[in-house]
C-alpha cells in the first residue's frame, strides 16, 4: 500500500490529489494587511494550505557583523544574517490574527518553527502540523521537540544527503512523530530546474517509505507539475501578491494567477496518472466503430473464392478484425455479397 498521512483531515499521498502549500514566508513585506490578503488569495487560487515561518532575528541567528555572518552574493548580498531576518521575520503578535483569518477563510494554516519557543507559540494557536525547513533539517533536537507535539510533520531536505535525511527521520520517530512526510528540495533562491534531478523522488519514496513531495524554488510551474508524474504528493511554492514587491522572497514567488494554474494543473497531472488499465476507456467507447475491419471491395457470387483483391482492411469497424484476413482468403462465400459489405463469419462456407 502507498504511504499516506493527513493534515487537518485532508489525506495526503499518491492516491490523493497533490497537496498544495502556499509559502507566505517574508512576502508580507512588513505589513499585516498584505499577509492577510495573501491568505485570501491563496484560498481563492485553490491552495490547500498557507504556511508561515515563525522566528525572530534573535532566535535564528546572532546580532554580529563578523565575516561569517555576512551574506555575499545572491539576492541578499551585503546584509548580515541578523539584518535579513530582522527584515523578513513574521512578528509573533501577527500569528494569532493570521491563524484566525485563515480559519475564517477555510484554508489550513501552519508554520515552520525555528526554535522551541516558536513551537510553543504555535502550540498555543493549535497549529495542525509543522514544517521543518531545509536549513533546520540538521537540528535534530528541534525535530524531536516538534515531534513531541504529536502533530504531523513535513521535513524539507534541501542540502541534506541521504544519511542526514535518515537521521532527521529517525529523530522525528524517536520524538514521537507518527505522521511524517519529506520534501525533495534545492535550497537555491531561485533554483535552476536542472538542479532538481526529479528522478530522485521515486528513489526517496522507495528508500525512506514516506509520503514525498517537492519544495520548489524554480521560477515557474514546470518542475512542480513534472514532479507529480514522478510521485510527488505535496508541492510547496512561495507565494506573493506581486513579484516586483521588493521583499526578500518576492522575486522567486508565484503570483495569484500562477498559483491558480499550479493548483489546477497539478491536479490534472495527478488525474492523468490514473492506474494500470489496459481496458477500453469511457471516452473511447463511441469511437470503436471507426477502427479498421474487413470489407468486401467487389461483388462476389455465392460459391466464389475470396481473393486478395476482393477484401480489404478499412474503416469503419463493423466487419471482422483484420487479424482474420489470412483465415478468410481462399474460402468460398455462401451467398452473394455486394461492394462495401462487412465481412462476417456467416458469409463463408467454412465458418470459424
Amino acid at each position: 500500500m502507498n504511504p499516506t498521512f493527513s493534515i487537518a483531515g485532508r489525506k495526503i499521498g499518491s492516491d490523493h490529489a497533490p497537496y498544495i502549500i502556499a509559502e507566505l514566508s517574508a512576502n508580507h513585506n512588513g505589513r499585516l494587511e498584505i499577509a492577510l490578503k495573501i491568505i485570501q488569495e491563496a484560498k481563492k487560487a485553490g491552495a490547500d494550505a498557507i504556511k508561515l515561518q515563525t522566528y525572530t532575528a534573535d532566535t535564528i541567528t546572532l546580532n554580529c557583523d563578523s565575516e561569517e555572518f555576512q551574506i555575499r552574493g545572491g539576492l541578499w548580498n551585503g546584509k548580515t544574517l541578523y539584518q535579513l531576518y530582522q527584515e523578513a521575520h513574521m512578528p509573533w503578535e501577527w500569528h494569532k490574527p493570521l491563524f484566525e483569518h485563515a480559519r475564517k477563510h477555510d484554508i489550513t494554516i501552519f508554520s515552520s518553527p525555528f526554535d522551541n519557543t516558536a513551537v510553543d507559540l504555535l502550540e498555543d494557536l493549535n497549529a495542525p502540523a509543522y514544517k521543518i525547513a531545509s536549513f533546520e533539517a540538521v537540528d535534530l533536537p528541534l525535530i524531536k521537540y516538534v515531534a513531541s507535539t504529536g502533530k504531523p510533520m513535513i521535513i524539507s531536505t534541501g542540502m541534506a544527503d541521504a544519511e542526514e535525511i535518515q537521521e532527521a527521520i529517525e529523530a522525528a520517530r524517536e520524538g514521537g512523530c507518527k505522521e511524517l512526510a519529506i520534501l525533495h528540495c534545492v535550497s537555491g533562491y531561485p533554483a535552476p530546474a536542472a538542479d532538481y534531478n526529479l528522478r530522485i523522488i521515486p528513489d526517496m519514496m522507495q528508500r525512506f517509505g514516506l509520503v514525498t513531495g517537492l519544495s520548489d524554488h524554480t521560477l515557474d510551474n514546470t518542475t512542480a507539475i513534472t514532479s507529480v508524474a514522478l510521485g510527488a504528493s505535496i508541492i510547496e511554492k512561495h507565494f506573493t501578491l506581486d513579484r516586483s514587491g521588493g521583499g526578500p522572497d518576492d522575486s522567486f514567488s508565484l503570483e495569484p494567477q500562477e498559483l491558480e494554474a499550479l493548483c489546477r494543473d497539478s491536479k490534472t497531472a495527478w488525474a492523468a496518472l490514473g492506474q494500470v488499465d489496459y481496458g477500453r476507456k469511457s471516452s473511447e467507447q463511441g469511437n470503436v466503430k471507426f477502427r479498421r475491419s474487413l470489407y468486401f471491395v467487389k461483388p462476389l457470387k455465392a460459391g466464389e473464392v475470396v481473393t486478395e483483391d476482393a477484401v480489404r482492411s478499412v474503416r469503419p469497424g463493423f466487419g471482422l478484425s483484420p487479424k482474420y484476413l489470412a483465415h478468410i482468403l481462399g474460402q468460398k462465400v455462401n451467398k452473394d455479397v455486394g461492394f462495401a459489405t462487412p465481412a462476417s463469419w456467416d458469409l463463408f462456407e467454412n465458418r470459424r
